[in-house]
């Protein structure tokens, strides 16, 4: 049996008898933490990406990350052997320069927060980067960039105290490194919000301008978004009514799954890119709980409890199938000691 559910309605993870390429016509997939870490590829990204690409699905890298030109990013990923091309790139700089470009005139300024990207985007949009608050900016955009200084952002915050939009291409607190995780955008416009008081308007994920920019790209009309975070690529897919893969060879753990509220449920699970082209057991309903593979999820209470050997992956399915259905807030400590032996990543 396979069950499927929109990503509207999640109460367990979705099965699929086919690999994963047979199902959705396009893959919208994050680039940190899902295809590369840092410097480096994740090892299974490169073939995945490829078998996917010979079974005939369309497939876009979808980033908040807005520091960089899509054509360098398109470098970077034909450098780790995942081919690429500057349109096959979206970015939530293209999405905020879209989402600036509908509400004001070409030629408008505006402020940027942030690297080369951006700049790039926002004239691809007929508009005028600009960095200081005397060119009367009709906005401020914010993008993720290590050389941000306190000069811009203060030019940023008189900008917003005379009225200028401020829009974030994302609000992710952290971003992955070789060195772990390090401020992210999100952390860097808290600044900006602390000062003036405004919340920016938000580009990238999970609000819906970034998935609509994909959507355009590739010309989906059954995405499947595949990332490593569930408060930006889950909580993103089930706001675009798209469904998901978690993958964990990112930022999110197997416990943060069996613990996601409802918007952050993935359809699917996955270690890595190579679940593209897998099959998903569903996990099927027992009495108590679910069963997925060779083990047996139930909760009792607030308490989870799993049994059984097998793939550790069909027990976080089964695990996850289980907590989600109860409608049970479990113990977090009673959690992470049954997923923690399964002994996943």
């Amino acid at each position: 049996m396979t069950e499927h559910a929109t990503a509207t309605a999640r109460p367990v993870p979705g099965g699929a008898d086919q690999a994963l390429t047979g199902r959705y016509d396009a893959a919208l997939l994050d680039l940190d933490g899902v295809v590369y870490i840092g410097p480096h590829a994740v090892p299974a990204a490169p073939p995945a990406i490829s078998r996917a690409r010979e079974a005939g699905m369309r497939v876009a890298f979808v980033t908040n990350n807005a520091s960089r030109p899509p054509a360098t990013v398109a470098e970077h990923l034909t450098a780790l052997g995942v081919p690429a091309q500057a349109s096959d790139v979206v970015t939530s700089a293209q999405a905020a320069a879209r989402l600036i470009a509908e509400r004001f005139p070409p030629g408008s300024p505006v402020l940027v927060v942030g690297d080369m990207g951006l700049r790039l985007a926002l004239r691809a949009h007929r508009l005028r980067p600009v960095t200081a608050a005397a060119d009367r900016p009709v906005a401020v955009v914010q993008g993720y960039s290590p050389r941000t200084t306190y000069q811009v952002i203060s030019e940023a915050v008189a900008a917003v105290h005379t009225g200028a939009l401020f829009v974030a291409t994302n609000t992710d607190l952290t971003a992955p490194s070789p060195r772990g995780l390090m401020p992210g955008n999100g952390a860097l416009c808290r600044l900006i919000t602390e000062a003036t008081g405004r919340q920016p308007v938000v580009a990238g994920k999970p609000q819906r301008p970034l998935h609509r920019e994909g959507m355009l790209r590739t010309r989906a009309s059954r995405p499947l978004v595949v990332g490593d975070r569930l408060d930006t690529d889950i909580e993103g897919a089930h706001n675009g009514s798209a469904d998901s893969l978690l993958v964990l060879s990112g930022v999110a753990t197997p416990l943060q799954a069996v613990l996601a509220p409802p918007n952050r449920r993935p359809t699917y699970l996955g270690r890595d890119l190579g679940a593209l082209n897998e099959p998903h057991p569903v996990p099927e309903p027992v009495a108590g709980g679910r069963v997925c593979g060779g083990w047996t999820a139930t909760v009792d209470g607030a308490a989870p409890a799993l049994r059984g050997a097998g793939d550790p992956l069909d027990g976080l399915r089964a695990l996850c199938a289980a907590v989600w259905e109860s409608g049970t807030e479990v113990d977090p400590t009673a959690a992470a000691r049954v997923v923690g032996a399964l002994a996943l990543p």
